[in-house]
């Protein structure tokens, strides 16, 4: 039996999103193993004030250590096994979308979840596991150029947006109107987490999100959010 524990988080860290930082603790069976860091969605020459950011994260997670990768290839060297779980952190989409097809690494991270682990994506790290990732193509920019847009799909053919707040609406709406015409799409506050345990599909967080369908945009208060995702399409 395939026992899926995804965290899909709408872009925020540590207070912003501590519930769901405890809930994601709750579920990890070994929790003196280390977290398994993967910053690829960042600019190479960032990655050591990520180390520092997470190494801060970790506190509201409750887990005492974390290794870090800083390249795909040294990503498809690690063993998923050895850690309590991996989190993929945020930055440009399609740059991390890129990097993980190296090297087999998104068959790795599929396997890895279909085999009882643990994944934790954050902004980019999220968004990934939607439909299509041209949902934040006003938001990144395609830097690698890739064509191939499609994503992991973990979330009922849902793509995913992430950073919901009136500005961004504003400037994504249209555009988001017009995607929706092929594509499902949740865009989420940062406040919020989308848990996905087995068939289960929850949301961590009280902020309201917004749902775009055959073009058109509906506002949603969390507590519809169990009704809207599990029982419609």
């Amino acid at each position: 039996m395939i026992i899926i524990k995804l965290f899909l988080c709408g872009g925020g860290s540590n207070k912003q999103i501590m519930f769901a930082l405890k809930k994601f603790k709750s579920v990890i069976a070994n929790k003196n193993k280390p977290i398994l860091y993967i910053p690829l969605a960042m600019n190479e020459t960032k990655y050591t004030s990520c180390k520092k950011w997470f190494s801060q994260e970790i506190k509201y997670i409750g887990i005492n250590s974390f290794e870090m990768i800083s390249s795909s290839k040294e990503l498809s060297e690690k063993n998923f096994n050895d850690y309590s779980a991996l989190f993929i952190g945020g930055g440009n989409t399609f740059k991390l979308l890129n990097e993980l097809r190296q090297n087999e690494n998104l068959k790795k991270i599929k396997d890895y979840l279909k085999k009882d682990g643990i994944i934790f994506g954050s902004s980019a790290g999220a968004i990934i596991f939607g439909k299509n990732i041209n949902s934040c193509l006003l938001s990144d920019k395609n830097i690698v150029k890739i064509k191939n847009c499609d994503g992991l799909n973990f979330l009922k053919n849902y793509s995913i947006l992430c950073h919901f707040k009136k500005s961004n609406f504003k400037n994504n709406v249209d555009y988001l109107k017009q995607f929706s015409k092929n594509n499902k799409l949740l865009y989420l506050p940062e406040e919020n987490v989308i848990f996905i345990n087995d068939n289960r599909i929850k949301m961590i967080g009280t902020n309201k999100y917004v749902k775009f369908v055959n073009g058109k945009f509906f506002i949603h208060n969390f507590a519809n959010f169990k009704k809207d995702i599990n029982e419609t399409n």
